[in-house]
């Protein structure tokens, strides 16, 4: 194993502060997506929506996060993480903001799509500046408590948005411009952080390079400290092709498989909930401690992430929260105790996958793509979420919600299969290790119609 000055630094108060400050986008993810859960009950009633223009409101941001995610990795990666690791939350609090003001559906839904593009193009930013300046010893936990911080915004949302539509008849308005708070408070915190010198070095521009490090690792750190990628002149077309177009389609499909099942309960967990006979201020109560337990997740799987290796993390995750899924369709009529725990269960047990989200694409690619990867494949597993946002109350109305929980847990089994096909280990690698088509560890050799590394 070979050792620099960036995979094998101590942890800081630097990367400490970064990984903090990069975590808002996960936050307000979180935060946006889940408010408009608690704000629906209030603008239904209001407006009169149907089912399909419920489901339009819900899915927007997702589908604007399809087209953000994937611009944000290409412009991060032409043009740097430091600039536009700001840029983006300026975006979020101005459309955040605007929705006080929204007169009819169609506005609502045009605003929450540009607030999910500003929130699409932060993932690919902010994950790549995190990743490049972590050590290999800490880069998984860092990134997987990244993602933790999704759940504590859907946390605070649900709290926030309670206290705000008891306003009165604009109390939705109020609860949906909120986010511009604490976007306004992250975008402050973030000014000043440099510029990941992998990525200026990979650009020729040693001198700013070297003075990044020196800012952050000291003046005995140069360029010269820094280990060698490839030299190969990647570009966004290397995502799909040879080994890496085999990496993207794993990253995409178990993402898809993760997150149609999680966010279609978080739009709606409080009809889910009441449909299982938990409803009214139970209803409240319960989403808000699935949230919790959410959170609590992804932080053991942070735990775990190193212990027990990212492959097998992944399976087991999988396996037993689609298990805790399919029970909830099986049994839609048990006791309240019992709906909870199934709730619970797969809560805490799907962690293992959100956490992945993040560690995979990062690990996966080099510098030259690393964005342009992350934010790929999270456009990709937006279109699953959004469609299955949108259609979570017809298949409540039409299908019943036994059958929709079945539903969502062979989704989330699917992910399981596709994790034991293809999973790669690269736990203990060094960036440029993991993102080398050619390392053995980084690869799997029980998928031969996907391999991942090249032939």
């Amino acid at each position: 194993m070979t050792t620099n000055a960036l995979d094998d630094a101590p942890l800081s108060t630097f990367h400490k502060k970064l990984a903090l400050f990069s975590s808002g986008g996960p936050f307000l993810d979180g935060y946006i997506l889940s408010i408009i859960g608690v704000a629906l009950a209030q603008i239904t009633g209001q407006w009169h929506l149907n089912e399909s223009e419920q489901g339009l409101i819900g899915a927007s941001t997702l589908i604007g996060i399809f087209f953000g995610a994937f611009a944000g990795g290409w412009l991060t990666d032409k043009f740097g993480r430091k600039t536009l690791f700001t840029l983006d939350l300026i975006a979020m609090i101005v459309f955040s903001a605007l929705q006080f003001f929204v007169g009819d559906v169609f506005w609502l839904i045009v605003l929450r799509l540009f607030i999910g593009i500003a929130v699409g193009a932060d993932y690919p930013i902010a994950t790549s500046l995190l990743a490049e300046f972590s050590p290999r010893k800490y880069r998984g936990p860092l990134l997987g408590l990244y993602v933790t911080m999704w759940f504590v915004g859907a946390a605070v949302a649900y709290v926030v948005g309670e206290l705000l539509v008891g306003l009165g008849d604009s109390g939705w308005r109020w609860a949906l411009a909120s986010a511009a708070v604490p976007a306004l408070l992250i975008a402050l915190a973030r000014i000043g952080t440099p510029e990941s010198p992998r990525w200026l070095a990979g650009k020729g521009r040693l001198d700013e390079a070297n003075a990044s490090l020196r800012k952050v690792f000291g003046p005995g750190v140069t360029v010269d400290d820094l280990p060698q990628e490839s030299k190969e002149n990647l570009n966004v077309r290397a995502l799909l092709r040879s080994g890496y177009g085999g990496r993207m389609a794993f990253i995409t499909i178990f993402w898809t498989a993760s997150i149609v099942p999680l966010f279609a309960v978080y739009a709606f967990a409080p009809a889910i909930l009441g449909a299982l006979h938990l409803d009214g201020s139970m209803g409240q109560i319960g989403s808000a401690v699935i949230t919790i337990m959410f959170m609590v997740g992804c932080i053991i799987a942070c735990v775990f992430v190193n212990k027990m290796g990212r492959r097998p993390l992944m399976i087991h995750s999988f396996l037993w929260s689609g298990l805790a899924l399919l029970m909830l369709g099986i049994l839609p009529n048990a006791s309240s105790w019992i709906i909870m725990a199934l709730f619970i269960g797969y809560a805490v047990l799907i962690g293992g996958t959100q956490i992945m989200q993040w560690v995979y694409p990062n690990e996966l690619f080099p510098t030259e793509i690393r964005g342009s990867a992350v934010g790929l494949a999270s456009s990709l597993s937006r279109i699953g979420a959004a469609v299955g946002t949108y259609l979570v109350p017809l298949a409540l109305s039409g299908l019943g919600i036994g059958t929709t929980m079945i539903i969502a847990g062979a989704i989330t089994l699917l992910g399981a299969l596709i994790s034991i096909l293809w999973a790669p280990e690269t736990r203990g690698l060094s960036l440029t290790e993991s993102a080398a088509l050619g390392s053995k560890r980084s690869t799997t050799s029980t998928a031969p119609a996907v391999n991942l590394s090249r032939p």
